[in-house]
């Protein structure tokens, strides 16, 4: 298929977009099985160069090699997340463990690593600017961690294990597509819509026109849907169902049962630490992260855990004096927590979500995000319609440069559909770098993608976002701005390539835009008057921003806990992942009919890849430095001040990895971070005044 393969043709589209309609399911695994071939002689190249080892021959080179190789998984990945199909679920399941045999092959090269170890251990001697030593050093912790260093037994049983995991976690995530997409609730007549406002009536009926399911309206597991229907609806049994299908999923006997697949996760990834000399996989993980060990880890969400309990059960006693009003039951259930919680919001704040929506539209949203972007940073979001993609939903830009110069491509990724996996992220179909070339005489620009999971309105009407939706959107925007802004040389250390505990501060200090007044008075505007959104409501949003915050963040350092407990064992692996789960939530004491935001048969983050295992506590960590961040504004006065967006450019969100991060938030805020603002931020401290 090499002549009429277009994965292996030149992408000649505009910014060398993949040709996607083009693109079949059987084009990947010949494309990439010569994307291998030819990464792995490039990398003998490399390694058996008759040269001394230089940055230039060895270090410089690996960088640039592989692209072909890249440029087809950026691809393949992308649409197995975004639209997928069981054709390509096929091609994913038999890719998976060969894509890691590949890495192993690569970072267990023992030639290659021998040239990488000598710059290594020379790296201060050889004249390299802060940069390179930086990105020597990040290509040498990536072979020592993937197992260069261990003997020959040793990389044979390492690759077998890494090789298992990544068909295990294939399978992970496909299991909770399967579930997430094979449930519906349908809403057949109005007692089964009694409660439930206009909006989510709208997009339940669009649901159901969507999924082919005629005079209803549909629920799906899509956290647009699920979360207003649990916090609207009046019928308790339809609460109740609908958040069981939304928890259990991956718990099922059957094909998408996730329970032994965690459990072989967890079973292989101890295997695997302790091969690197580790006692535990968390301990494996932390090494390389700001944080560094297990007891930092546990120092800081028991910090927040403590006051986050005790607010929860004082939360819930208010739940519990309303639903005694109502004549309901008292005993507050997972399922009814959001109902009444949305109830005494109402009547504490005068704040309802059905008021809240109507100034919140997906497009003026969109504006907003890129208003601040132009702001803070001087870029341009210029509309490419004529640009075709994945799916027609899909928005195109170009994102121009002060000076009008293009930097990049944003592809925007906002609804729910049963071809893609839950949750919102950010990913790259291509990284920045000015290694680009054969010579690394060319500059590479970005192509980013935004992926969120909104509830689309009804044709012919707006899309219109919770304020939790808007914030999400300027939550992966900021991971967006991470990758466009990316201004180095190297691709290793381009963009969103942090460490994990570093990653979501670019996203979460963004979030603090979208609570500005002048940004909300500018964009909130309401979709059929055009009114900005009124002062007493914005005042409203800003008094009640601490309500219910002992419920969020106990869900959220539940799940983090449980996280690292799974993860900590030295001994034997978790077996029963449901029974850990629940031991361990008895252990820490949380409070009855909160629940967590993710259970460990579909917490994808830990088990459909490696990258947050041991490591959902980063959402904490980062949040630290975005509320000490954010204050850096505050105390300028003006929250575009431009000095300080000048230095949060230079050193947040265009540095990528070229500066250790300690350092880059240093020289960004001139000093460490410190959590008195996160755990105020939260409500968890009380605020002082002068």
């Amino acid at each position: 298929m090499t002549d009429d393969n277009p994965l292996l043709q030149p992408w000649t589209g505009e910014y060398a977009l993949p040709p996607f309609a083009a693109v079949r399911a059987e084009h990947f695994a010949p494309a990439f099985r010569q994307a291998m071939q030819a990464h792995l002689a490039e990398i003998d190249a490399i390694a058996q160069s008759a040269e001394a080892p230089s940055f230039a021959n060895t270090i410089a080179a690996l960088d640039r090699a592989g692209r072909l190789f890249d440029r087809v998984g950026g691809l393949f990945h992308n649409l197995t997340s975004s639209e997928t199909s069981p054709d390509l679920q096929a091609v994913e399941r038999e890719m998976a463990p060969l894509l890691a045999a590949h890495d192993s092959r690569v970072y267990m090269h023992g030639a290659l690593f021998a040239r990488v170890d000598a710059l290594h251990q020379r790296r201060r001697e050889l004249g390299l600017s802060d940069e390179q030593v930086r990105v020597l050093e990040r290509y040498h912790t990536d072979f020592v961690r993937a197992g260069a260093r261990m003997d020959a037994a040793a990389q044979k049983r390492y690759a077998e294990v890494m090789q298992r995991l990544a068909d295990l976690t294939t399978r992970f995530g496909q299991n909770v597509l399967a579930d997430e997409s094979g449930f519906q609730l349908v809403l057949s007549n109005d007692a089964d819509l009694v409660g439930l406002p206009d909006f989510v009536r709208a997009a339940a009926r669009q649901a159901a026109l969507e999924r082919g399911v005629a005079g209803a309206a549909v629920i799906t597991l899509s956290r647009s849907h699920i979360v207003p229907f649990l916090g609207f609806s009046e019928r308790r049994d339809l609460r109740e169902q609908a958040w069981r299908a939304w928890t259990s999923r991956g718990e099922h006997a059957g094909r998408n049962d996730n329970r032994g697949v965690a459990a072989e996760i967890l079973k292989l990834r101890l295997e695997q630490a302790r091969l690197h000399g580790y006692a535990s996989y968390a301990d494996y993980a932390l090494a390389d992260t700001m944080a560094g060990s297990q007891e930092a880890v546990t120092s800081l969400l028991m910090q927040v855990w403590k006051p986050a309990r005790a607010r929860a059960i004082v939360e819930r006693e208010a739940l519990e004096a309303l639903a005694l009003s109502r004549g309901e039951p008292t005993t507050i259930e997972p399922w009814d927590w959001r109902f009444y919680a949305e109830k005494v919001r109402q009547v504490r704040f005068d704040l309802d979500e059905a008021a809240i929506k109507p100034y919140f539209a997906l497009e003026r949203i969109t504006e907003a995000a890129f208003d601040c972007a132009s702001r803070l940073f001087g870029l341009s979001f210029v509309p490419r319609p004529e640009i075709a993609v994945y799916h027609p939903d899909v928005k195109v830009y170009e994102v121009r440069g002060a000076g009008g110069t293009p930097i990049g491509l944003f592809l925007h990724d906002n609804f729910a559909r049963p071809t893609k996996r839950s949750g919102a992220w950010m990913s790259a179909y291509r990284l920045q770098s000015k290694n680009g070339g054969s010579r690394g005489d060319a500059s590479v620009l970005p192509i980013i993608v935004n992926n969120n999971n909104f509830a689309k309105g009804a044709v012919g009407e707006p899309t219109l976002l919770s304020f939790d939706d808007a914030r999400t959107l300027f939550h992966e925007f900021g991971h967006g701005l991470h990758g466009l802004l990316s201004n180095v040389t190297y691709e290793r250390l381009s963009g969103t390539n942090v460490l994990r505990d570093f990653v979501e501060l670019p996203s979460q200090l963004f979030e603090h835009w979208l609570e500005e007044p002048e940004v909300l008075k500018r964009h909130a505007r309401h979709y059929l008057s055009g009114e900005a959104i009124p002062d007493a409501l914005i005042e409203k949003l800003h008094a009640a921003r601490h309500f219910n915050q002992g419920y969020e963040t106990v869900r959220y350092t539940a799940s983090a806990l449980v996280d690292m407990a799974a993860h900590a064992r030295p001994d034997v692996a978790v077996a029963d992942v449901v029974g850990f789960e629940r031991a361990e939530l008895e252990r820490i004491g949380l409070p009855a009919g909160v629940g967590l935001n993710h259970r460990l048969t579909h917490f994808q983050h830990l088990f459909s890849g490696s990258g947050y295992a041991a490591g959902y506590y980063v959402y904490l960590w980062a949040e630290v430095l975005d509320a000490d961040g954010f204050e850096a504004f505050v105390e300028a006065g003006n929250p575009f001040d431009a000095a300080v967006a000048k230095r949060l450019a230079r050193f947040i969100y265009s540095a990528g990895n070229s500066i250790e991060p300690g350092a880059a938030y240093r020289a960004f805020r001139g000093r460490a971070a410190t959590p008195q603002p996160m755990l105020k931020q939260r409500g968890l401290v009380e605020e002082t005044t002068a």
